[in-house]
């Protein structure tokens, strides 16, 4: 990636279009709204902020330096000349500002932030930017089109997820189930659905900030690469797909179950996907005549020996927990988490639920959503199961049916500096729901009882004081977070 041409065309230009003698631009980032968030009921209008740093190591340090200022300046220029000239006119665009750039050898910004990790009051802003030396005032928002597309995602993604922890924890209280299974509960499998791979692993890795259950291996590296990722990163488990069962044919379809989990998999987790042709023949019949073979699997060093059915197809609270309208006594009309206790038994929870029998578990990850989640949740509970018989697969469905909008996000600049004089600028459409109206002039952020609070129109000593700290300055990372450390402020 070129950094001169990430951005939109418009960007290109605003240097010549501030007022003459425009010194500083002093932005911020910000989610303004959670009116089209896909969240739950209950939800207290607070974003998990992760992200910055992986941008900052990235793309403002590594892109950066590997792409521009490690390159001669004399190639790096007349690329740009030349993406500017045949789009925009021969001579559109200077480019004296871009060889002032190379000249000096390093981005003249800063950016304050909250700590990655915090769950960010809605119109808070979660980071602040700023040219630190004055003939550079138009690189404050000439980042703005990639601060806002490489943050945004990571930031809904973690929001989102959670959201599923804070619903997985909900019902592992109410129903006794064991909270240490949450963290393993909500599984990543977004990987194919997203909007490519380095979306995956920035996506993968706001998913990670909540639980460790993931397939999404990119996200593990991005984890350590950016984020000192260390011990439990993120878990998984031998699986199968459609085209192992269906090499193993119909016919030899419990043959294949027998081999998987006699010769393959003889000990710990194995998950089967099992709705390739009749997924009541195999939680009915097939798991009965396997119940012997299943029981007598040896444990892993974890203690673990778990055969995990994976239903990939249907309405997921019908095919878990049973539909009222099939015929009585059915394995339809069960669902397939009794249609397991029927076989195998289990346990009853302190709180009176019943818990399937550590060998055997479920898997549902088709098309999961939070309203879906929580129904699949609601009637299990309903019918006396509890929420740890399940564990849900959440894809694309969830983390790419997802948009800037979600949460409003958006940068804008509230303060400049023209001819020595600060100016508090804002903007406020009339048009406009209010949504889109920014804050005013420099921003200070305190940490209330409430949460994180704005204070606007701030004087240069304020500006300096509460929450948002420097966490880059002049090319160079000033303060570091670790997943762990993010994890550890999501705990509550």
């Amino acid at each position: 990636m070129n950094p001169l041409t990430a951005i939109d065309f418009y960007k290109a230009d605003h240097r010549r279009q501030y007022p003459a003698g425009t010194e500083y631009v002093y932005s911020n980032f910000t989610p303004r709204s959670s009116r089209l968030a896909p969240v739950l009921e209950g939800f207290d209008d607070r974003v998990v902020f992760v992200g910055l740093q992986g941008y900052i190591k990235r793309f403002l340090i590594d892109t950066w330096n590997e792409n521009f200022f490690n390159q001669p300046k004399e190639k790096v220029v007349a690329k740009y000349k030349r993406r500017m000239d045949t789009s925009l006119g021969e001579g559109a665009i200077p480019v004296d500002h871009i060889e002032a750039l190379h000249d000096l050898g390093y981005l003249p910004l800063e950016i304050k932030a909250l700590p990655e990790g915090s769950r960010v009051n809605i119109k808070v802003p979660m980071f602040t930017i700023v040219n630190t030396l004055p003939e550079f005032y138009w690189l404050t928002n000439y980042l703005e089109t990639s601060l806002s597309a490489e943050i945004w995602k990571i930031c809904t993604t973690a929001t989102v997820a959670y959201e599923y922890k804070r619903l997985l924890n909900d019902y592992a209280q109410k129903t006794g189930a064991p909270m240490e299974f949450v963290p393993l509960q909500g599984h990543d499998f977004s990987f194919r659905g997203m909007s490519g791979m380095m979306d995956a692993a920035q996506s993968g890795m706001g998913h990670l900030t909540s639980f460790i259950g993931t397939d999404t291996v990119a996200a593990i590296d991005y984890a350590e690469d950016y984020y000192n990722a260390q011990g439990v990163i993120g878990v998984s488990v031998p699986a199968t797909e459609h085209s192992v069962m269906c090499m193993g044919t119909q016919e030899g379809e419990i043959d294949t179950f027998r081999r998987l989990i006699t010769e393959l998999y003889p000990r710990g987790v194995v998950s089967i996907v099992s709705d390739t042709w009749d997924f009541w023949q195999v939680i009915s019949c097939y798991a009965r005549e396997l119940k012997q073979t299943i029981l007598d699997r040896e444990e892993d060093a974890l203690g673990l020996a778990k055969v995990v059915f994976r239903p990939d197809s249907g309405d997921p609270v019908k095919i878990i927990a049973g539909d009222p309208e099939a015929e009585p006594g059915s394995p339809e009309y069960k669902g397939a988490v009794e249609c397991l206790w029927d076989i195998f038994g289990g346990d009853i929870t302190d709180k009176g639920y019943k818990m399937l029998n550590p060998r055997v578990g479920l898997i549902y990850g088709d098309s999961i959503t939070l309203k879906k989640a929580q129904a699949i949740l609601k009637v299990m509970e309903e019918k006396g199961f509890a929420s740890s018989n399940i564990v849900l697969g959440v894809g694309g469905f969830t983390y790419q049916y997802l948009t800037r909008d979600s949460f409003g996000f958006a940068m804008k600049a509230t303060w400049g500096q023209v001819n020595g004089e600060g100016r508090e600028i804002f903007k406020d459409p009339i048009t406009d729901s209010g949504t889109k109206k920014s804050a005013r002039g420099l921003l200070r952020v305190e940490k209330t009882e409430n949460g994180f609070e704005l204070f606007d129109q701030q004087t240069p000593e304020q500006e300096k004081q509460g929450e948002l700290k420097t966490v880059f300055k002049n090319g160079s990372l000033v303060i570091e977070h670790s997943l762990m450390e993010i994890r550890e402020r999501l705990k509550d």
